[in-house]
């Protein structure tokens, strides 16, 4: 399993960004061993959640053990703490970067597949808000979505108050990320907006697969969020399970979601399988 952590410098973001890639290149096959066709990698856009950094699904989850086993490519954008949404004002389109920018990058560095079949996106709580919202919005690439604990801001976020101890649910950080905070619902930054206009133009959707925990504060977003899906005719499945807002509900839903996906593996060697089957 190749591991590579990169630099690229982003026309969108006028600034470079840190990008960690996991590329399931280098499986050793002895004698009597299948070997995987030479064909493309599918790959999997994840994005990380407030706080972190694009390090945070390698050192929180078991991800790179699954992602070979799966022959699945993933690339992994740092994304600081702003929704991955555009901002114009300070030339921070990063919607633009993580729906187009990056797709085009990574597709001329690595034998990435462009097929859409094969183009995922994900993330877990901003994140997950930043893989619904550039995965609807850019639907023509990616065929599936994946939210983990979706922070779903958009619900309510005019009526947000600077009377909060958290400061990413004041209205003044909200203002910095999405701008007129008046002007949110209903635009291009509503995932529940953009669901419901696929619906209206009748335009190809992609699957969705959602999960959050039994004791997550962010669970009735979720399940509103399930709900618009589900009504607007998209092809969603919603995990509910026991657990709360951390890397142990996330570990476990990445692999469901990994399941989920479209993607066959081939057995290879590696530091963690130095056995072969008999």
């Amino acid at each position: 399993m190749a591991y590579i952590q990169m630099n690229v410098m982003s026309e969108s973001l006028m600034r470079t960004v840190n990008v960690d890639v996991i590329l399931p290149v280098d499986k050793i096959h002895f004698p009597g061993m299948p070997v995987r066709e030479e064909k493309p990698f599918k790959t999997l856009y994840l994005l990380h959640g407030i706080f972190g950094s694009q390090v945070d699904w390698i050192n929180g989850t078991k991800l790179q053990r699954w992602a070979e086993e799966k022959d699945l490519a993933v690339v992994m954008p740092a994304g600081e703490n702003m929704f991955y949404v555009d901002q114009p004002k300070a030339h921070n389109y990063y919607g633009e970067f993580i729906g187009k920018e990056l797709v085009e990058l990574t597709r001329k560095m690595f034998p990435l597949s462009t097929r859409r079949e094969d183009t995922f996106i994900g993330g877990l709580s901003m994140g997950g808000y930043g893989a619904l919202r550039n995965g609807l919005k850019y639907s023509d690439t990616f065929g599936y979505l994946v939210g983990l604990s979706v922070a779903n801001m958009i619900d309510g976020i005019d009526q947000r108050t600077d009377d909060v101890d958290l400061f990413f649910e004041s209205r003044s950080y909200a203002e910095v990320v999405f701008g007129d905070l008046s002007k949110v619902e209903g635009s291009d930054l509503d995932i529940k907006y953009l669901a419901r206009k696929m619906k209206e133009k009748k335009a190809e959707k992609p699957k969705i697969y959602l999960a959050c925990g039994t004791d997550d504060r962010a669970l009735d977003g979720n399940r509103s969020l399930h709900e618009c899906f589900a009504a607007n005719g998209f092809d969603v499945v919603f995990d509910e399970d026991p657990g709360n807002h951390e890397w142990d509900f996330w570990n476990d839903h990445i692999k469901k979601a990994i399941d989920w996906l479209p993607l066959e593996g081939v057995a290879g060697m590696n530091s963690g399988n130095v056995v072969a089957d008999k």
